[in-house]
């Protein structure tokens, strides 16, 4: 049986850009996220985005770097980074359109997936994936 005690909660996803200051303004622009927080420094900064906070720091910082290992970049616009951005909005057409408006690069129109979701991508500033879709019906 599992213990009651440990019941961890998913807190946060940590995507790292080369410009934490950039970052959380085009995601607060594109996709329509209220900033949290972001430090005087520039190397942290969060997202609301409802029971997960999304933050930003840097692709280098000494305080990792030397831990945990360097952060592997993509070199060219047919790799990607082995993470994905998804956000759901009820107006699939209207989130994709303000996103590229915003300075997100269009990777594909939004379209209905036969498991009831209908999705778009575009790239951030970054380069990283980000997923526009709707609910699953």
């Amino acid at each position: 049986m599992a213990s009651n005690i440990i019941r961890p909660a998913f807190a946060y996803t940590v995507v790292y850009v080369k410009d934490v200051a950039k970052s959380v303004e085009f995601y607060s622009r594109a996709f329509g996220h209220n900033v949290r927080r972001l430090d005087e420094s520039h190397r942290w900064g969060e997202l609301e985005s409802g029971q997960t906070t999304i933050a930003f720091t840097p692709l280098h910082q000494h305080e990792t770097d030397d831990l945990t290992g360097k952060v592997q970049a993509t070199h060219s616009a047919r790799e990607r980074a082995p993470i994905e951005v998804c956000f759901c909005y009820p107006d699939v057409d209207a989130a994709f359109k303000r996103a590229v408006e915003n300075g997100a690069v269009a990777v594909s129109e939004p379209e209905d997936k036969e498991w009831g979701q209908k999705v778009g991508y575009v790239r951030d500033i970054d380069g990283i994936v980000v997923r526009i879709g709707s609910h699953v019906k």
